[in-house]
C-alpha cells in the first residue's frame, strides 16, 4: 500500500474494463484475471487502507474480500502508479463503488495527496463522525506516516528497554504468557521463530525491533 505516484495515462477517458479477483493483497490491493486470462494488480484510487501492522489492517484485508473476491468487478481505471498497478475505481457485480464502500465502513482512509473526488472526504467525515472501523479507536496513524515510521506514543515506548523490579517483571511476564502463550525470552531472530503469531509478540510486546527490518509493522514477512 505505499503511496501511489499516479503516471500519466494516455487513455482519455478513462479506461474500463472487467475482471475476475482471485486474491486480495490488502485493504486496497487486489490481484485480479482478465478476460484474457492476464493477471494483474489493481491499487484502488482515492483510497489508502490501514498497512498490515496498523490497526485494522487485517479488518480492511478481511473487509475488502468480503466485498469482492471471487467476484467479475468493473475497473474505472485512472492510470498506473510507480509500480506498475493499475489503478482505478472498482465497482461490484450490483454496481457499487467499493472504494467509498471501504472508506465509508471505515476501513481506509480519503487519499489526500492523490484524491480527485471530494466525496470521500465527506465519507471518511461522515465514517469518522460515527466512530466507525479504524475510528473507533485513538491513535490512528496515516498510512503514508506509517510507513515513514511514525508510530504511536505508547508503542514508541514500549519498544525502548527499561529496568523493572524483579517482582514487576515476573507479573508482567506471566500476564503475558497467560495472554498470548508465549513470554519473552531469548530469541532474537526470525529464524528462531515458530509462528507468525509469536514473531509479533516479540516485535510488539518484546521489543525485538530486528524482526521488522523494513519497519512496515510486520515482522518476519516470510512467515507472515
Amino acid at each position: 500500500m505505499a503511496a501511489s505516484t499516479v503516471a500519466a495515462s494516455e487513455n482519455s477517458p478513462a479506461a474500463e474494463h472487467t475482471c475476475r479477483v482471485v486474491g486480495i493483497k490488502d485493504g486496497d490491493t487486489f490481484t485480479c484475471l482478465t478476460n484474457g486470462r492476464r493477471q494483474i494488480t489493481v491499487r484502488m484510487a482515492q483510497i489508502d487502507a490501514p498497512e498490515k501492522g496498523q490497526p485494522f489492517g487485517q479488518k480492511a484485508k478481511s473487509t475488502l474480500s468480503e466485498y469482492i473476491y471471487g467476484q467479475t468487478v468493473r475497473l474505472e481505471e485512472s492510470g498506473f502508479d510507480r509500480y506498475g498497478r493499475t489503478l482505478a475505481e472498482v465497482y461490484d457485480e450490483s454496481g457499487q463503488n467499493i472504494n467509498m464502500l471501504m472508506v465509508q465502513a471505515g476501513m481506509a482512509w480519503a487519499y489526500k495527496e492523490y484524491m480527485t473526488n471530494t466525496a470521500y472526504q465527506e465519507m471518511q467525515d461522515e465514517a469518522t463522525r460515527e466512530n466507525l472501523g479504524l475510528w473507533s479507536e485513538n491513535g490512528y496513524i496515516y498510512p503514508s506516516d506509517w510507513r515513514r515510521g511514525v508510530r504511536p506514543r505508547r508503542e514508541q515506548v514500549a519498544t525502548l528497554p527499561t529496568a523493572e523490579p524483579h517482582q514487576q517483571r515476573s507479573g508482567r511476564l506471566a500476564q503475558d504468557r497467560n495472554a498470548r502463550g508465549f513470554t519473552c525470552g531469548s530469541k532474537r531472530f526470525c529464524r528462531e521463530m515458530n509462528s507468525c503469531a509469536e514473531a509479533m509478540f516479540y516485535l510488539r510486546q518484546c521489543g525485538v525491533r530486528r524482526l521488522d527490518g523494513d519497519n512496515d509493522g510486520v515482522p518476519c514477512e516470510s512467515i507472515c
